[in-house]
């Protein structure tokens, strides 16, 4: 398990509505930096956001491709890369859909993660960048399924979410497509303002004890 620490993240523009980078995001650069991608490593960041880790990638020298279905987060990772003076190719779309039909070495993804009481995730405002319907898994299970065509055979998925949406969930539905996944880090971390409000709900849902700590995981899946 990785025990180095997160690299420093450079500093991005993250305007209202796109999910400004936190301690997810500086640990899925960690299992980025771990990868150790360069040149000739393809990437495929899906749900970029500010585009932090596509351009954390970039920066080695990776071909990168970063997809999310905001207007606002594509057009804000367009522009962090032009500020870094990096190459960065960002769809706006669904998920994997932009990019049909083509595979990567490398998939990675911080998608929204955090259980909600409404039944089906937000289409708009700034919730949409983290709420994932009641069990926090409305992206999670989808990226799971589609992975596999998205990885060339030896490819590796870095999905990093918080272990109160299942972490085995995760690990199962990966290994029922056919990948080898694990666990390959984690971090304890406080509740922030999102949770700690929720508290009470996710107690009474069985989704979380009566701590105001979540465990962040990065579950690292190979495509046999």
């Amino acid at each position: 398990m990785t025990s180095a620490p997160a690299p420093p993240l450079s500093p991005v523009l993250a305007p209202a509505g796109v999910y400004a980078p936190q301690h997810d995001t500086a640990l899925l650069t960690r299992a980025v930096t771990a990868e150790q991608p360069g040149p000739g490593t393809e990437v495929l960041d899906l749900g970029t956001g500010t585009g932090a880790v596509a351009l954390h990638a970039a920066r080695t020298g990776a071909r990168v491709t970063a997809v999310d279905i905001s207007w606002t987060a594509v057009l804000t990772a367009r522009l962090n890369a032009a500020r870094a003076r990096c190459r960065l190719r960002v769809h706006r779309g669904d998920l994997t859909a932009p990019v049909t039909g083509r595979t990567f070495d490398l998939v990675v993804s911080n998608p929204p993660y955090v259980p909600a009481p409404e039944e089906t995730p937000p289409a708009s405002g700034p919730a949409r960048a983290w709420d994932a319907g009641p069990d926090g898994r409305a992206l999670l299970d989808r990226i799971c399924a589609d992975a596999p065509a998205a990885l060339r055979p030896g490819g590796t998925l870095l999905l990093v979410h918080s272990a109160l949406c299942g972490t085995e969930a995760t690990l199962s539905r990966l290994a029922a497509a056919g990948m080898r996944a694990e666990v390959s880090d984690r971090v304890r971390i406080p509740y922030g303002p999102v949770l700690t409000g929720r508290h009470e709900w996710l107690v009474a849902r069985g989704l979380a004890d009566g701590s105001p700590w979540e465990e962040l995981v990065i579950v690292r899946a190979v495509h046999a």
